[in-house]
């Protein structure tokens, strides 16, 4: 995943420094040296993480913020504010504005990075929300903002993983007066815990004993109800290398070690903030999209909504040029099902197929049913290899596990698979469904229950 940042600071030296580290991890760097000219980069578009010096001369930072944040055009772009100033007013004020981050000058590099992908990821994930809600027609991305200003991020419910009850009950002392937290000593019990309580936040502890945190985290990214639970790790100074292997996971953001109760709860009410505000574009999305862009035996979106979302995202494709894929999925002899079983054993088949299918894709990821049972995933912002991940997760949850039969009679199915990348300059939307299909088919060709990618 890459993404586009625009450094906002008055000295030169400053923004070489920055672009030179964030240019080493791939980002697409751009620059400003005021704020109107941050403004107008911004209001132009382009952009998917500010990175914003609080004190410069004429308009500061904290004004640039609450420009962007009061303008519809931008309020979904996520503001990290760097400051050399640590006083807890300061932070309170960022906050008032809109920030949703802050990091302290000298910079850290580690810091730096993790705030910057955090950030990153959640631009990618509204982004592609609006454009769900754009596709649907019904609703106007703009009107659900405003509903986002007026959350507040407090009372949230939290489950902190940590087996030192001193360090436990320190930090339910620090968030206790905003946030309801409930402390589990044993890293075992966490996805039953999660499963059964609608925690907003995970924070987990990096001194687990004998257990890893990162598997910990690992094992929620795989669980339904926590694929977007936002989680924070408490770490040393010593923890550095794997909580970059935890960003890579999909670790929201992290605190070092000793923990300073006004950053502990800035940085849990921006995950906790971010967390519900997502959260809303989901609700609003499923409450108001029309029966008539949606499946009704799966709950996916149809076929009329699925050409009209790949045009609009390939069109941004092209334009950001960002990597996109499509993948076509065939149920294998599925006739056979409905034949053998009976038309109700086949629908709840198809029903079971999509939970799967969900559960196996990226948050980003589009899921719908073209029709009978051939299926198609828009996979927006991935690479060959990241494609070839999910599309092997796919055929493996329907191959490895059967599907319920009549009197609990199981039987097992296969799918086949076949992807495209919109890797040549003049793809259509057709021509990329067009190379999609001859991959599924020659899939079928050379013995079902397989993935191939076509070869551009």
């Amino acid at each position: 995943m890459t993404a586009r940042v625009l450094i906002v600071d008055d000295v030169p030296a400053n923004i070489r420094l920055l672009e030179a580290r964030l240019s080493a991890e791939y980002f697409d760097v751009r620059a400003a040296t005021s704020g109107p000219a941050a403004l107008d980069l911004c209001f132009a578009g382009g952009v998917d993480v500010v990175l914003l010096d609080v004190m410069m001369p004429g308009m500061d930072g904290f004004e640039v913020c609450r420009r962007l944040k009061a303008d519809p055009r931008t309020q979904h772009v996520p503001v990290l504010m760097i400051t050399a100033l640590d006083q807890q007013s300061d932070r309170v004020r960022g906050l008032q504005v809109g920030a949703d981050d802050f990091i302290s000058k000298p910079v850290d590099d580690l810091q730096l990075l993790a705030r910057v992908r955090s950030l990153s990821r959640l631009k990618l994930l509204t982004d592609e929300l609006r454009a769900r809600a754009r596709t649907g027609g019904d609703i106007a991305a703009d009107d659900i903002m405003p509903a986002a200003e007026s959350m507040t991020p407090d009372n949230a419910r939290i489950l902190l993983v940590d087996p030192d009850l001193r360090s436990a009950r320190r930090t339910i002392e620090q968030l206790g007066a905003r946030h309801d937290v409930e402390m589990l000593s044993e890293p075992e019990e966490v996805p039953a815990r999660i499963a059964g309580g609608e925690f907003e936040l995970v924070i987990v502890s990096m001194a687990l004993g004998d257990h890893d945190p990162l598997r910990v985290a690992s094992q929620l990214r795989t669980m339904e109800q926590a694929r977007t639970l936002p989680i924070l790790l408490v770490a040393e100074e010593a923890d550095r290398a794997r909580v970059m292997r935890g960003l890579d996971l999909g670790i929201n953001d992290f605190i070092l070690r000793p923990v300073e109760k006004s950053e502990l709860l800035a940085r849990v009410a921006t995950q906790v903030r971010r967390h519900r505000y997502a959260q809303a574009l989901r609700d609003n999305l499923s409450n108001t999209l029309a029966l008539a862009i949606t499946d009704q035996l799966t709950g996916l979106y149809n076929r009329r909504y699925f050409d009209r979302h790949l045009t609009l995202m390939m069109e941004k494709a092209r334009e950001q040029d960002r990597d996109m894929a499509v993948m076509l999925i065939d149920m294998d002899y599925f006739k056979t099902v409905n034949d053998t079983h009976g038309h109700d054993v086949g629908d709840a088949v198809l029903r079971e197929f999509a939970l799967r299918l969900r559960r196996n894709i990226r948050g980003v990821d589009l899921p719908c049913r073209l029709g009978g049972e051939e299926f198609v995933v828009l996979m927006p912002d991935i690479d060959l290899r990241n494609a070839e991940g999910v599309a092997e997760r796919v055929r493996s949850a329907v191959a490895d596990r059967p599907f319920a039969g009549e009197d609990a009679r199981s039987f097992g199915l296969t799918v086949s698979v076949g992807v495209a990348l919109n890797e040549l300059a003049d793809d259509t939307p057709d021509s990329l469904l067009k190379r999609a299909d001859v991959a599924l088919y020659r899939a079928k060709r050379e013995g079902r229950n397989r993935v191939i990618f076509d070869a551009a």
